[in-house]
Parts: structure tokens; C-alpha cells; sequence
């Protein structure tokens, strides 16, 4: 199979995270959803989002935990195992706004030492894939999201500091594609 493909991403992904982290499997297998619904707004870069929906959290998986960040982990494994497209490396290793929480954690150089940030529409919708579905693989709105990852997480923990600092980029993310999208659906019901 071609590496850098969504099923060659899938395959992976269900191979690290679908026994030890069945909760993490269902999120992504939810995100990868979210990610083919952007196809039409993607063209010929909906393969490489859907790819890289299936890998963003494939980081947390315990057998390749180094760091204990997941965005630096993963990328480095997709880096340095797999050769992977250093385009799908750096948008795991940069989801969801991932420099800001880097920061939080102390490790910002070797994130961005290691990975450029990536400030694209697949940055924004890989984003918004992430941010609107939920630990189940459920589709929710980002305020649900939000506040599903702050009552896990708690108010004192690193995650949740990184929110407070993320959330105005994060919830501009999701606005950006949801309106492609409706300018994308109001042009194919003219046609």
C-alpha cells in the first residue's frame, strides 16, 4: 500500500490505537469522518487531510510515546519510521493549534525545531475535524468540544491552559470551514 495515503493512514493508525486506546481509536475514526466531508472543498489535497485525520493523535499511542506530547511524538514516529510526507508530518505535529500548547509543556523548540508550522486550509480543516468531534467519534460543535476536553481534563491541568490561550484561533479555524463549506453547498444547489 502507498504510504502517505488515507488507507495506507487508516491501516496504521488502526494498528497503534484500536486495542491499547479503544476511546482514541473511535475520536479518530470520528475525525477521518469529518475529514471526507471536506472533500469538496479540498480537491486534490482531501486525501492528504483525510490521511492525516486518521494519524493526528496517533502519538498517544503507549508504544510510541517519547516525549509525552502526542503531536511531536507521532510526527517524529511518521518522520523517522516511515519516511512519511514531511507536509503530513507537520500537520500532525501542528494540529489543533498544537505550537501553543508546546509551549505550555516546554517543549516549543523541539516542536518547531523539528517541524515548521503549517498555516493552510488543511491546518484549519484537520482543526476543525478535530474540534467538532467528540472522544466517541460523535459530531458535536466546538462549544461541546470544548467543554468535553476541560471537564476531562480539569481546570489546573496543562491541557486546560492551553484551551484558555487556544480557543480564539481554534473556534476561527472551525468558522473558516464551516463557511467554505456553505459557499461550497450554496454553488453545487445553483448548478
Amino acid at each position: 500500500m502507498n504510504k502517505n495515503t488515507a488507507a495506507w493512514a487508516r491501516d496504521l493508525a488502526r494498528k497503534h490505537l484500536e486495542t491499547p486506546l479503544p476511546r482514541r481509536w473511535a475520536h479518530t475514526q470520528g475525525v477521518a469522518r469529518q475529514a471526507r466531508t471536506l472533500a469538496p472543498i479540498l480537491g486534490d489535497q482531501a486525501d492528504l487531510l483525510e490521511a492525516a485525520a486518521w494519524l493526528h493523535d496517533i502519538g498517544y499511542a503507549p508504544d510510541l510515546v517519547v516525549t509525552g506530547f502526542h503531536p511531536l511524538d507521532g510526527a517524529r514516529y511518521l518522520r523517522d519510521t516511515h519516511q512519511a510526507d514531511n507536509h503530513l508530518c507537520h500537520l500532525v505535529a501542528h494540529h489543533s493549534n498544537a505550537l501553543v500548547e508546546a509551549r505550555e509543556r516546554g517543549v516549543a523548540e523541539l516542536l518547531s525545531g523539528g517541524f515548521r508550522p503549517v498555516n493552510t486550509n488543511l491546518s484549519c480543516a484537520l482543526t476543525y475535524c478535530d474540534m467538532t468531534t467528540d472522544p466517541d467519534g460523535m459530531l458535536v460543535d466546538i462549544d461541546a468540544r470544548l467543554a468535553e476536553i476541560r471537564a476531562r481534563y480539569g481546570p489546573a491541568h496543562v491541557v486546560t491552559r492551553f484551551l484558555l490561550k487556544a480557543e480564539p484561533s481554534l473556534r476561527e479555524a472551525v468558522r473558516i470551514v464551516q463557511h467554505e463549506a456553505s459557499l461550497v453547498a450554496r454553488r453545487s444547489m445553483l448548478d
